[in-house]
C-alpha cells in the first residue's frame, strides 16, 4: 500500500513539475525521456539468489567519484535531484519558491516511521550507499554511470527521503551491519536493497547475502520489483 501511494504521489509530482514548464521545455522533456525497460518482479528469496556474490574492496573510493546532486530528470524545472525526490515523495505537497526553494510540506520517513516537516529536516538516502556501490562493482564504472547512479530516479527504491538521524545512523553500512529501526520497515527495506543491487548489477558479499536471506525467510509474499538500469 505504501509503495502504491508513493507511486501515485510521484506521478502527481512529475505532472506538476512538467506542467509548470514553458510549452517548448515541456515538449523537449517528453522527447528526451528514454523508453523505460520492462520491470521484473521476483519473490524476495529468488531475487536474493539472483545477486552475484563477490568480495568487496573499497580501495580508491572517494565520495566525489559520484557527482550529485545534478540538475535532475527535468533540467528545465530549476530543481536538482534532491528537490525532485522531495517533491515526488511529499505526502503534503510543499510550495515551490524561486530557485526551487521548498516551504511547507510533509514527508513520511519509513525507516523510523516518523512524519517530517520541513524539507530541510530530511536527507535523501541512497538505498545502496555510494561507498557500498563502489565496493560492489561501481569502481569499474565510468564517471557518467556513477553520476547516473547517484541521481537515479528511474526506480523509486534507489533514492528516498528519510530523517537525517536515520540516514546518518545507516551511513555506508549494508544490511549485515544496519537495518531500519522500525520493525514494519524490514521487508520493504530488504526488497528495496535487493531491487537496487539487481537494477545496477551490483554484487553482494557473503555476510550481506546471508542477512538478506534471513530477511527473505521472514517476508514470505514480498516481491522485489526492479528495472535494469540503462
Amino acid at each position: 500500500m505504501m509503495i502504491m501511494m508513493r507511486s501515485a504521489v510521484a506521478a502527481a509530482a512529475a505532472l506538476a513539475l512538467t506542467c509548470s514548464l514553458p510549452p517548448a521545455a515541456h515538449a523537449a522533456a517528453q522527447l528526451a525521456a528514454p523508453a523505460a525497460a520492462a520491470p521484473q518482479v521476483l519473490p524476495i528469496g529468488v531475487a536474493v539468489s539472483a545477486l552475484p556474490l563477490a568480495v568487496e574492496d573499497r580501495t580508491g573510493y572517494q565520495r566525489s567519484s559520484f557527482r550529485h546532486w545534478n540538475a535532475g530528470d527535468i533540467p528545465a524545472d530549476g530543481c536538482n535531484t534532491r528537490a525532485e525526490v522531495l517533491l515526488a515523495e511529499a505526502v503534503v505537497y510543499p510550495e515551490i519558491g524561486p530557485g526551487c526553494t521548498l516551504s511547507g510540506g510533509t514527508w513520511w520517513s519509513y525507516y523510523d516511521e516518523r512524519e517530517v516537516t520541513p524539507a530541510g529536516a530530511l536527507d535523501i538516502d541512497h538505498m545502496v550507499p555510494l561507498a557500498e556501490a563502489w565496493d560492489s562493482g561501481a569502481w569499474a564504472w565510468t564517471a557518467a554511470r556513477r553520476e547516473a547512479y547517484a541521481n537515479d530516479q528511474g526506480q523509486q527504491a534507489s533514492l528516498g527521503a528519510v530523517t537525517a538521524r536515520s540516514n546518518r545512523s545507516k551511513a555506508d553500512q549494508d544490511p549485515a551491519e544496519w537495518l531500519p529501526p522500525a520493525p514494519d520497515a524490514l521487508c520493504r527495506y530488504g526488497a528495496e536493497w535487493t531491487a537496487t543491487k539487481l537494477r545496477w548489477g551490483l554484487a553482494v558479499d557473503e555476510a550481506e547475502r546471508d542477512r538478506l536471506f534471513d530477511i527473505a525467510a521472514g517476508c514470505g509474499g514480498t516481491d522485489v520489483e526492479f528495472t535494469p538500469a540503462p
